[in-house]
């Protein structure tokens, strides 16, 4: 295959992997969008065995070790994907976001010793990029999987001097470097690399659990800018188109996390440190709350008019979402207007909770975003919020200092009643007590959200 033509391949991926951006942007295209994107990867991938290499008779070098890898790729990838809960799709999304950045690094560091000396300066900037946002991107993403999994603390990790440590790895990291594109050495490479995994680790240490999926989009982004910096190294068009589309799309889903998040980037990523300490129950106290059985939630949604579901990370957790469907839909048939409210950063990652209702074949037009919503609450006789915590907390307005104020919410305390579906009375991912659950219009079922919600449905259809 000769270049041109390989050229004109390369362009075709690229323009698929644009149409994928394209469907991926409204929740009736995203099915179509994914197909294209995976299509074009494909296409991608393949042509890459057909190019035959300048000099070479074989199309490529090292085959066997590519095709043994693209089998171990296939062995941990597909049967992860498939089993994969949908609860644990924000730490696959963040290994695979990792691994990508890591792999970028790792193939720039290899083709920076193949050059040797004959790597150009422009080549070895674009190396040294590349290392050192993969590696910031790798180790980032593999601390954001572990609080998402919970294998560390939800919390901010804080040290003494931390802002001050945080800026003198990052400018060793820069200074490194400088010291590898004057030296074009080994060694300073491997240093560097070192110091950009140290850095990813400290960089995402800070941010809070309510925050993790804003970091998680902006090493998505990374990632994308270290494969458009290893697409010029390697001399791949490709590479670069499929990097920029990544990156620029990262960066403006990073944006708009932040803002419905209600605070800066920076705010986002170093807020811990400047917090204030906030005043908690002591430990052990317990305050009165209203509970209540299937029974008693069946009665009232019998004589509502308007009820509002809004779904959280619980609901992912107890796979209930076709139960809450059967609830919308038994709601609907006596007449009751039903709308879905979503919080932009509802759950564990952007778009959590369209996947997890479409999944249930949820209409598109019964899901309320949050802008849209929020004034309507006024006017909603029930509040059903299943698993959701901190997007309804009303801490965001009412205290400063705590780790999500100044996040828009859910004003589910305006609706003139309100269920809360929970396990426990266990504050939510950014470990922070919900005043809403004190909240005498407030009633608590208690119990998995799939049984809870299967005993209302039997209990409306009673009534």
């Amino acid at each position: 295959m000769n270049r041109t033509l390989y050229d004109l391949i390369g362009l075709a991926a690229g323009v698929a992997f644009i149409l994928a951006l394209k469907g991926l942007s409204h929740p009736k295209t995203a099915r179509r969008g994914n197909l294209i994107g995976a299509f074009g990867a494909a296409l991608a991938t393949l042509v890459v065995f057909f190019h035959t290499n300048e000099g070479s008779s074989l199309p490529l070098n090292n085959l066997g070790w590519i095709l043994g890898a693209i089998a171990v790729g296939l062995v941990i990838g597909v049967p992860a994907a498939r089993k994969v809960q949908m609860t644990q799709m924000p730490q696959l999304v963040a290994l695979f976001n990792g691994v990508g950045g890591g792999a970028a690094a790792l193939v720039a560091i290899v083709e920076y010793l193949n050059l040797g000396d004959t790597a150009t300066t422009a080549e070895v900037i674009f190396t040294v990029f590349t290392v050192i946002v993969g590696c910031v991107s790798f180790s980032g993403s593999i601390i954001t999987f572990m609080k998402l999994q919970e294998l560390m603390t939800t919390r901010p990790v804080i040290f003494p001097a931390g802002r001050f440590i945080i800026a003198a790895t990052l400018v060793s990291v820069l200074g490194v470097g400088g010291w590898v594109v004057n030296s074009l050495g080994t060694t300073p490479l491997l240093i560097l690399a070192g110091l950009s995994l140290l850095f990813g680790i400290l960089f995402v240490l800070p941010v809070g659990g309510a925050d993790v999926p804003i970091v998680i989009s902006l090493l998505n982004a990374f990632t994308g800018l270290t494969v458009a910096a290893s697409g010029y190294v390697l001399d791949s068009t490709l590479l670069i188109i499929a990097g920029t589309l990544v990156g620029a799309s990262g960066t403006i889903l990073t944006r708009l996390m932040a803002e419905a998040m209600g605070r800066s980037l920076f705010g986002t990523l170093f807020g811990a440190f400047t917090a204030k300490p906030q005043d908690v129950a002591a430990a052990g106290e317990e305050r009165p709350v209203r509970s209540g059985s299937p029974d008693d939630v069946a009665i009232l949604l019998n004589y509502a008019r308007r009820v509002v579901i809004v779904p959280g990370f619980g609901l992912a957790v107890a796979q209930a979402q076709h139960t809450v469907r059967e609830l919308a839909d038994l709601m609907i048939s006596k007449g009751i207007d039903v709308a879905y409210g979503i919080h932009p950063v509802a759950g564990r990652m952007p778009g959590h909770m369209n996947v997890l209702l479409a999944e249930a074949n949820v209409p598109y037009d019964q899901l309320a975003e949050m802008d849209e919503v929020n004034p309507t609450f006024g006017q909603t006789d029930v509040a059903i919020v299943i698993g959701a915590n901190d997007v309804v907390n009303p801490a965001a307005q009412t205290t400063p200092g705590c780790p999500i104020y100044g996040m828009p919410i859910l004003e589910v305390n305006n609706a003139a009643n309100i269920i809360f579906l929970k396990r426990s009375m266990r504050p939510g991912f950014a470990g922070i007590e919900n005043e809403l659950l004190y909240d005498p219009k407030t009633m608590l079922l208690f119990g998995d959200a799939k049984a809870s919600l299967t005993k209302v449905v039997s209990a409306l259809k009673a009534l």
